[in-house]
């Protein structure tokens, strides 16, 4: 596969982010396509801010809002990614990308990217089934088969629970008590203690469930509704992660340059 061809992403997020950034590195143009409000909590290491702030940096890469999918080719000659809000993901399927990859972590199938989408369609996690609604599939799982490629079936069904990270689970994803407006108190990278109020939505006080790092927070001001994830804590309480692509990222983006190599 030439490296100049196009890989197109469905969402900007944490996880996107993180095979983007390693898909970047070895030379392959990339482009996102994102909601016009993105629902990204790690927004430090997800290009998906760039749709709030116009730009965003991950690690030594920079995404770049773009109005427009024919500006798409002038962000590339600067060696960035673009990012467009395209909701129905037709402005970067105009771009008859090489690979298609739906990132959005859909969990159920959505019935909105199909195998005869790219050359290569690659699906994460649980409602793609390889051979059906994509060539293959990512696990998306933290355990023993992250980042592994399926070529037939499907990955793990999903479990409704966060994964594990220094024995919490649970306990470390804050979803919203409620309707209304969020607000945080804490900032990503802040340590906070158990207890403490961390955001506030409509006059509704969330408090730390335990100690550590603030790692992700939703982008303040928007409005949520009850069970939304807005916030995540890390028990372990390093602050730089907060600011580099995880280790699952990592592992997600390695299964999708395996399947990209292999394939072509």
């Amino acid at each position: 596969m030439k490296r100049e061809q196009i890989i197109a992403i469905k969402g900007a997020g944490d996880l996107a982010s993180g095979i983007a950034l390693r898909l970047w590195r070895c030379g392959y143009r990339v482009i996102f396509s994102e909601l016009p409000v993105p629902l990204c909590i790690r927004r430090t290491i997800a290009f998906s801010s760039a749709v709030f702030d116009g730009s965003a940096a991950v690690e030594n890469a920079e995404g770049i809002l773009i109005k427009s999918i024919g500006e798409a080719e002038s962000v590339w000659e600067q060696n960035k990614l673009p990012v467009i809000v395209d909701e129905t993901a037709e402005q970067i399927l105009s771009l008859k990308p090489d690979v298609l990859i739906d990132a959005r972590i859909i969990k159920t199938w959505r019935d909105d990217t199909h195998i005869t989408d790219a050359p290569l369609v690659i699906g994460l996690g649980p409602g793609f089934t390889a051979g059906e609604n994509c060539h293959c599939v990512i696990e998306t799982n933290r355990g023993h088969n992250l980042g592994r490629v399926f070529w037939t079936g499907s990955a793990e069904p999903d479990t409704g629970v966060p994964g594990t990270i220094k024995g919490e689970g649970i306990k470390r994803v804050i979803k919203a008590p409620c309707a209304g407006k969020f607000e945080p108190i804490a900032a990503i990278g802040d340590s906070v203690e158990v207890g403490q109020t961390i955001a506030v939505i409509d006059g509704t006080e969330i408090r730390a469930q335990l100690a550590g790092i603030v790692r992700g927070i939703i982008y303040p001001g928007i409005p949520v509704w009850k069970n939304l994830k807005i916030m995540d804590i890390d028990p372990r309480g390093n602050r730089d992660h907060c600011f580099t692509v995880s280790d699952k990222a990592t592992a997600l983006g390695g299964g999708v340059l395996e399947a990209i190599l292999s394939r072509f």
